[in-house]
């Protein structure tokens, strides 16, 4: 199974997403995209087995994995502080890979229902959604 994570500014939720499937998921194959250095740097450093960094790279990936993983705003043009390019919001929306999307209330996006959760619980969810899919 071939994961594609996606992450920006400093890559924090990208390195523990990394992390988690490395130490939850047998034979997964991660790509870690970032954004920027700094969230592609913290993605390799958690054990992630490629990464690359910018726009492109993330339209890449999502053309060669099989699910996508990252913080909602990779589906949302201009979040994350403007570092989700309307062609990366695209290119993850338009992908066949199945998306699993972390929740968080940030940049002017709210997700009603998710202010109880915390980033650990949310990461153990996302991992259990992955290993349910048959690939």
């Amino acid at each position: 199974m071939t994961i594609l994570v996606i992450d920006a500014q400093g890559g924090g939720i990208g390195k523990q997403l990394v992390t988690a499937i490395k130490q939850n998921i047998e034979g997964a194959h991660i790509i870690a995209v970032g954004t920027n250095s700094a969230a592609t740097t913290a993605m390799l450093k958690a054990g992630a087995d490629e990464a690359a960094t910018g726009e492109n790279s993330v339209i890449v990936g999502c053309r060669k994995a099989d699910v996508i993983v990252g913080p909602i705003g990779i589906i949302i043009a201009d979040s994350l502080l403007g570092e989700v390019t309307p062609k990366i919001a695209l290119a993850v929306s338009q992908s066949d890979a199945k998306r699993v999307l972390i929740p968080f209330n940030h940049c002017d996006n709210i997700i009603v229902g998710i202010s109880d959760f915390s980033t650990g619980n949310l990461i153990k969810q996302a991992i259990e959604e992955i290993k349910n899919f048959n690939l």
